[in-house]
């Protein structure tokens, strides 16, 4: 029999051994996917192995190909690290392995689930009675609240979507911003939007929507209209004005939904919360918790104003369910899938070991040091600062695409720090984002020594 205690002792200490090297090992990895591959592509084996030698092995073939996306010097991608107690809160929620979806199976995890979202409610500054969703990331938040936005919108020109489907059912618009992220367009393809029902609003040089468009974009047209407005664009981090953009799309009936993958979460720190000036007034939001929140992944969370709404798009009655009674929040009547994990406990165990002030407090720190960063790569000679840091995302180049990318690629391959390449404007760039806990005054000055080096030898 497998000494179960004696494996999750040696598992801990594998785990632990890997965040004690954050700081000094390579951010990048030393192999590639191709060479993984090789490593660790095998047939289906015909014997098994005791669980221990197993995550030996694991532990052995992962390590060359892992990233250390947790370190204070990992800005790629907007990937926050994981807090320590989100860590060892998401260990219990797999050694619990409760299926959140019925209150009545899950208490503890659902009781848990309905406190955090409305936590979440709090620090984000939104409407109390509005209801949430704990779902993989900010995809499925997209999907999930854009669903419950279709729904209410053929629901207020009398349109039975749930019975009639979107065949035959009246052109919907959705209206969005010319820097819109990619996992906004992809959910709204995967609820049977196309591009051709996009009216995309032109963008100013920090990649805001001009919402002084708005008003005449939604004249003169009835159909059904969705306006997403965008807290936080993933290169610059700037915000488009939400009050404006709200009040005009009310104005004519449209539903207001929010991308704040992680500029929501400037709503925590009374310093940034101006940045999201008028955003309660929306239908419904999208952000994610393994971003700033900094918990392990994945956590994304789907917010809506009208839960009746909500719970509509996601209806999930059946012969075979004893459906909760009315006191109860089931976490599936809220969510697309029926088998999930409770993924919101390591987001109660984050804001449980911070609190309020320690929630701000790591947003206004992120905040600082993408400053810092800012501040340091623009002495150095070339270097050119192209957004205007107000959050937690610096966007710089070299004098030309050429050096910009070289530049980069030295960095990344030195494994000092790791940021992304991007593209702004149809010239290459460099997109940096913290948003770790970890990052602080000393990660900003081994970063912008790598690049640096990196000037000098290119």
């Amino acid at each position: 029999m497998t000494n179960e205690r004696a494996l999750l002792e040696r598992t801990a200490e594998i785990a632990a051994r890997y965040l004690d090297t954050l700081d000094t090992r390579p951010i990048r990895a030393d192999a590639d996917y191709d060479a993984m591959l090789a490593a660790v592509d095998r047939p289906v084996p015909e014997e098994g192995l005791d669980p221990a030698d197993v995550i030996e092995e694991l532990a052995r073939l992962a390590e060359p190909g892992l990233v250390a996306m947790g370190s204070g010097r990992y800005y790629g991608f907007v990937i926050g690290g994981a807090l320590p107690s989100s860590l060892a809160a998401d260990w219990l929620v797999s050694a619990w392995d409760q299926n959140t979806g019925l209150a009545q199976v899950t208490p503890a995890a659902s009781a848990l689930e309905a406190v955090t979202g409305r936590w979440v409610l709090e620090l984000l500054g939104l409407p109390a009675h509005s209801s949430f969703a704990f779902v993989t990331g900010c995809q499925m938040a997209h999907v999930t609240s854009l669903a419950a936005a279709r729904h209410a919108q053929y629901d207020r020109i009398g349109y039975d979507l749930p019975a009639r489907g979107l065949a035959g059912a009246p052109p919907l618009r959705v209206v969005v911003g010319g820097k819109r992220h990619v996992t906004l367009t992809r959910a709204l393809q995967l609820l049977g939007i196309g591009a051709e029902q996009e009216v995309v609003v032109p963008v100013d040089d920090q990649g805001r929507m001009r919402v002084e468009l708005l008003a005449d974009i939604l004249a003169g047209d009835d159909a059904p209209t969705i306006v997403c407005l965008q807290a936080g664009e993933v290169n610059t981090g700037t915000f488009d004005d939400l009050a404006t953009g709200i009040a005009v799309a009310h104005d004519v009936g449209a539903w207001v939904h929010v991308d704040g993958a992680f500029g929501l979460w400037a709503a925590t720190s009374p310093g940034l919360a101006h940045l999201v000036a008028g955003h309660a007034d929306a239908d419904s939001w999208a952000t994610d918790a393994h971003k700033w929140l900094n918990v392990p992944y994945d956590c994304g969370i789907a917010i809506c104003a009208h839960p009746l709404m909500h719970a509509a798009a996601m209806e999930y009655a059946a012969p075979y369910l004893d459906v909760a009674k009315a006191a109860e929040r089931d976490p599936m009547g809220f969510s697309p899938e029926f088998s999930r994990r409770a993924r919101s406990l390591p987001a109660w165990a984050a804001i449980r070991a911070l609190g309020r002030r320690g929630v701000a407090a790591m947003i206004e720190s992120s905040c600082a040091s993408a400053r810092g960063i800012a501040e340091g790569l623009v002495a150095i000679p070339g270097c050119e600062l192209l957004n205007d840091v107000v959050l937690n995302q610096v966007l710089v180049r070299f004098e030309d695409d050429a050096r910009t990318s070289a530049i980069v690629a030295a960095v990344q391959q030195e494994g000092e720090a790791w940021m992304s390449p991007t593209v702004w404007d149809d010239r290459a760039a460099i997109r940096i984002s913290v948003s770790c806990w970890r990052t602080d005054e000393d990660d900003v000055r081994r970063t912008v020594a790598a690049f640096a080096r990196a000037a000098v030898a290119y």
